[in-house]
């Protein structure tokens, strides 16, 4: 019989409402919501005084696996999303080699089977010249993807398509849904010609300016609009990006970052390199802006970009220092803390994290707490404070630009398939048993003194995409 775990008297965040219920899942499964009172599990989690949520999912991270995994691997990045409450990913393609065939999209998925304790799934990357595997990616059995990357501007790789020939091409012959990195690279060569001397982590914000990114922004819609191709904006970054998104209602969607939702041009004093990243930061202005298009529904969704570099790396002078910072295990928490300041809601968070982005990538069974959908939830516990330190975090670069941040709201628990793979003060779930309380306490932990506990074992699934669905706009409910 498949184990059953019942999480019992927690406030569930439930699809358009928020309710005290039990949540009994079976296998990998959601069996019931609110089961009966008599309802008999192989584990029961005292949960009262907690909040269930759906799994966060995160449609861009770079886990640098294969080819880079002294930043980070497959293995690091999804514990540091379990630990985040993240309970699926999706994953870009400029990696060593590129995920531009079908075959190194397999190469991948296996790879991910073998090392992922969350779910998975792979961009294929668009270059200049594979315009066939574009289209044969869409129909190769067991081989299942999102969508299709473009880098419309230079980032971390070399999988540059600026070319309008080229972009007419994947726009008009291909079926995936299709998404990009949108920063205009005449521009940004233009910016750095035009600056004198030597240049510092400030200039970075002049070089990868607005205009980068508004015109990078525009053109892709445009391409979208005369194609009728649907077209997810990558890391909105200006007010004016949220202005153009608002108009569009039918193949755009877009998403916002928490670098861009935290930070702004101000932070390069603070952080330096660290808070380098493509597209660069804004101003606070444009930070606002990006809540409020978050609120509007301009931007429908929250992702990190996670995007890993050492210490070492992010140490050399600009412009030596790569772009990117991570943020898997601290979005999360960010998001929370600001429930509890009163700038959004768990419902906010659930729609935000959860239920959009599985709407938008057309991912099965994911994305809300419902009975039949996947048991892929995150127990959360709003009163927790702690304070993000590097020497804390799972990700393999050892380093957080929140370092040093009190955040109140933390994930305590969470569950991949039903599997407990993170829990925050408890031992590893063994056999039947009770836990309890904040943090999901069991009473066999040693000695009675709290651990956490993160899997190691690789028992995240490969998400299943269906793309008949439509994406966001067809899925409105």
């Amino acid at each position: 019989m498949p184990h059953r775990t019942l999480i019992r008297g927690a406030t569930v965040v439930l699809p358009g409402e928020d309710a005290r219920a039990s949540v009994l899942l079976e296998g990998e499964r959601i069996a019931a919501v609110d089961p009966a009172a008599h309802t008999r599990a192989d584990e029961v989690v005292e949960a009262d005084g907690l909040h269930l949520l759906p799994g966060a999912i995160d449609d861009q991270v770079h886990f640098r696996d294969p080819g880079l995994t002294h930043k980070e691997d497959l293995r690091t990045g999804s514990r540091a999303c379990a630990a985040g409450g993240v309970t699926s990913f999706l994953e870009m393609p400029n990696t060593v080699p590129q995920t531009a065939t079908v075959d190194a999209l397999a190469g991948k998925l296996a790879l991910a089977a073998r090392r992922c304790v969350v779910n998975y799934g792979f961009y294929m990357g668009a270059t200049t010249d594979n315009l066939a595997e574009l289209q044969r990616a869409a129909h190769t059995p067991g081989v299942a993807t999102p969508g299709i990357k473009i880098f419309i501007g230079s980032s971390t790789g070399d999988m540059l398509v600026d070319d309008q020939e080229r972009l007419e091409e994947i726009f008009a012959e291909t079926t995936l849904p299709i998404t990009a990195h949108c920063e205009d690279e005449s521009t940004v060569r233009a910016n750095r010609a035009r600056l004198d001397g030597p240049l510092t982590v400030h200039d970075h914000s002049r070089i990868r300016n607005h205009r980068a990114a508004v015109a990078a922004t525009l053109r892709a819609i445009d391409l979208a609009v005369r194609h009728r191709h649907r077209f997810h904006v990558l890391h909105v970054s200006t007010a004016e990006e949220v202005e153009i998104l608002s108009g569009h209602h039918d193949l755009i969607t877009a998403e916002a970052c928490p670098h861009h939702l935290f930070l702004d041009t101000s932070d390069y004093d603070r952080l330096g390199t660290l808070a380098q990243m493509n597209p660069s930061l804004k101003t606070a202005d444009d930070r606002a802006a990006l809540w409020r298009g978050l609120r509007d529904g301009a931007i429908q969704i929250i992702a990190t970009d996670h995007a890993p570099h050492t210490l070492a790396e992010k140490a050399a002078p600009y412009p030596a220092s790569p772009s990117g910072v991570p943020a898997v295990e601290v979005v999360l928490p960010l998001m929370l803390d600001q429930v509890n300041r009163g700038a959004c809601t768990l419902q906010d968070l659930a729609r935000w994290m959860s239920d959009r982005p599985a709407r938008i990538w057309d991912i099965v069974g994911k994305g809300r707490i419902a009975e039949g959908h996947d048991a892929d939830l995150v127990l959360v516990d709003m009163s927790l404070a702690r304070e993000v330190r590097n020497e804390e975090q799972i990700t393999k670069c050892g380093w957080s630009p929140w370092h040093g941040t009190t955040l109140r709201g933390w994930p305590v628990r969470t569950w991949v398939g039903g599997r407990t793979v993170f829990a925050r003060g408890t031992g590893k779930a063994r056999g039947s048993g009770t836990t309890r309380g904040a943090g999901a306490r069991r009473k066999t932990a040693a000695r009675g003194t709290p651990t956490t506990f993160i899997e190691t074992d690789p028992v995240g699934r490969r998400i299943n995409f269906d793309h008949a669905l439509g994406g966001y706009w067809a899925t409105q409910t």
